[in-house]
């Protein structure tokens, strides 16, 4: 089906994004370093060192929410507790940044995080309970008897 292309897609995306902000956040934290400039009294210094860890800390975020959906390819299970849990939140991440990148940064990067959002809630939604693992009685998928004419 397309659940398994699905998480391993979604995987390396996920991977790939982890790498980019935190390459882009390390560039910029380089580049406000060299500048030796104040934004409103700001040492240039802490911002640098603040912008090179926020981007470690998101790129490990996004790495952990890859491995998520590493692991999920390769069982081919659904997410459960904490990792069902860590594919929502980078889903709403992706949802805010999609709706603050359109000004600063195009449509290519909103189509691309909105690509992205598409790839973990398409993940979420089909790895579903499977029919055959809920069908019993009382069920909601179980259909209702019908009633006999005495």
């Amino acid at each position: 089906m397309v659940r398994r292309p699905v998480a391993w897609v979604l995987a390396l995306v996920l991977f790939a994004e982890a790498l980019g902000v935190a390459a882009l956040n390390w560039f910029l934290g380089v580049v406000v370093d060299r500048q030796d400039m104040s934004l409103a009294g700001l040492d240039p210094h802490v911002m640098s060192v603040s912008s090179k860890i926020g981007g470690i800390v998101l790129g490990l975020y996004f790495a952990l929410c890859g491995l998520v959906a590493l692991l999920v390819a390769v069982r081919d299970r659904a997410p459960a507790g904490l990792g069902r849990a860590l594919l929502i939140s980078v889903a709403v991440v992706h949802a805010l940044l999609g709706a603050v990148t359109w000004g600063p940064a195009g449509p290519g990067a909103f189509l691309f995080m909105v690509g992205a959002l598409g790839l973990v809630v398409l993940l979420l939604v089909t790895y579903d309970r499977r029919p055959e693992e809920s069908a019993g009685p009382g069920s909601p998928l179980t259909p209702p008897a019908s009633p006999t004419a005495p």
